[in-house]
């Protein structure tokens, strides 16, 4: 990360405005990326790219190399030549201009992208693309089609053990009888990296740096799982023998099960890391700087039985520590990552975060502790850090201050922010972190405008309320917010 003054702000695209239900990868990001521009904001972050799992999270992913088809921009691809308007405008998407509903996008996205993928498939381009990508894609694109002729089961479930297992003979008979489903995945990672490609460029020329979001984890039912389950603890066939969490926190009494499968670190120590090595080299490729979600596991992370019920009954397993963060960093620019690092974390890891020297986070709706001066607190923000108002799965920082946070709490809060009603209180909130020490500020977009619980993007250890679906309206995108914000961010030196 830069060592110059920054700030940015927190929008995945799927909550970008748009006609055709969700955002995508087109005009409405290039608009996007045009206000940060014109706001004096140097990073856009961003949630992770992949395709979304269970309960829609983009950190269930049925892989850690795949883009989600549902952030391709249906008028490229009309531009294309690929599908005609009347295709598009014929599908129900929805009318609601603040929510995703991830059901209709299922059911109307992939009969478009198989109208595309029909018009398209003999772009030579195509072939190109497998083979610079052939070390995950065809793994991928056949476990989607194996995974579709099965009803869209989940992969230990799958009825035909051999190609659970892989046995040669069952999956080339699996690749014989489904190269047409399998091309037809395979184009469709096509069209998610041209349009990213050229989404990243269009930042790149706007002096707009990239953000991802690296799950530390992938999901049970994955292409990663079936092509490579020795990287993982696993006691059968894609059935994992402890599975990831936390214990019991400040979201959850019983813990959150998240249910990932653990790495067999052994076996990854084994191989020179080879896979995680990959895997960030890949991401740095697509990011200008990359977060990696949960990064206290590589420390210490929460083993608990696969069969459980809750996260409650686990315990701490010791990580690669701290020679793995040295043979990542190695590998990677400098500047390159932000680790998180929130939640309760005991000694040896603060610590271990210590003699990573790598960023970690500063987040205001944690900060206000009335009876102790919180690390947390934007004067205690170190300049090798980020400084957040709030995050994807924090309560905004309007619905903290006005709703979750205690009567001592918001007077600290009120006081230390100098909060103004007339101004907006989000503006305090924004304005302190912008001042802070942190070489880089950064806000979700939901502060910067002030809103409220409705506009919250995740509530952990919880399924449905209206998680990962929020989306921003087009007129709330404007010149007012763009100058408000440029104004500050001069101010505090960051433009």
């Amino acid at each position: 990360m830069s060592q110059q003054r920054m700030s940015g702000i927190v929008l995945h695209i799927t909550a970008l405005p748009g006609r055709y239900g969700i955002g995508t990868m087109g005009a409405q990001a290039r608009s996007w990326v045009d206000f940060l521009h014109d706001s004096g904001q140097r990073v856009w972050q961003i949630l992770p790219l992949s395709p979304t799992g269970y309960a829609d999270s983009p950190y269930q992913s049925c892989s850690a190399w795949a883009g989600n088809p549902y952030l391709i921009d249906l008028d490229t691809l009309i531009e294309d030549g690929l599908l005609t308007r009347e295709e598009a405008d014929a599908c129900d998407f929805g009318g609601d201009l603040d929510y995703v509903d991830y059901g209709l996008i299922y059911k109307e996205r992939l009969p478009l992208l198989r109208k595309a993928y029909e018009r398209g498939k003999g772009d030579p381009a195509v072939e190109s693309f497998a083979k610079e990508h052939k070390s995950w894609l065809k793994d991928y694109a056949l476990y989607m089609a194996l995974k579709e002729s099965y009803g869209m089961i989940g992969l230990n479930t799958w009825p035909d053990k051999a190609v659970i297992t892989r046995e040669a003979t069952a999956l080339k008979k699996a690749e014989a009888s489904l190269a047409e489903e399998a091309r037809f995945h395979t184009y469709v990672q096509y069209l998610f990296y041209k349009q990213w490609e050229a989404l990243k460029a269009y930042a790149a020329e706007r002096d707009v740096l990239i953000m991802g979001d690296l799950p530390i984890y992938v999901a049970e039912d994955s292409a990663d799982v079936w092509a490579q389950p020795g990287l993982f603890q696993l006691k059968g066939p894609a059935r994992p023998s402890r599975v990831a969490g936390v214990p019991p926190d400040l979201y959850s009494e019983t813990g959150q099960l998240w249910g990932n499968p653990l790495y067999d670190w052994e076996h990854h120590e084994e191989t020179g890391y080879k896979w995680w090595l990959a895997r960030l080299k890949h991401a740095n490729a697509f990011y200008d700087i990359i977060r990696i979600d949960h990064f206290r596991g590589f420390h210490t992370y929460w083993s608990v039985a696969a069969k459980a019920k809750t996260a409650m009954i686990g315990r701490w397993i010791k990580g690669p520590g701290l020679p793995f963060v040295e043979k990542i960093k190695a590998a990677l620019p400098p500047g390159s990552l932000v680790a998180e690092d929130l939640g309760d974390l005991g000694g040896t890891v603060v610590q271990f975060f210590a003699d990573t020297e790598l960023p970690g986070m500063k987040v205001l709706v944690y900060a206000f502790d009335p009876d102790n001066d919180s690390s947390y607190m934007p004067h205690n923000a170190p300049k090798n850090s980020v400084c957040y108002t709030s995050t994807h799965d924090s309560p905004t920082f309007i619905d903290w201050l006005t709703v979750e946070s205690s009567e001592r709490e918001r007077e600290l809060a009120r006081a230390y922010l100098r909060l103004r009603e007339e101004e907006g209180w989000n503006w305090g909130a924004v304005k302190v972190a912008w001042g802070s020490p942190a070489n880089l500020a950064m806000a979700p977009f939901q502060d910067i405008l002030g809103l409220g619980k409705d506009a919250r993007v995740n509530i952990p250890a919880t399924i449905g309320n209206y998680n990962w679906r929020w989306r921003v309206r087009e007129e709330a995108i404007n010149e007012e917010v763009a100058k408000k914000l440029l104004e500050a961010t001069k101010v505090y030196k960051r433009a």
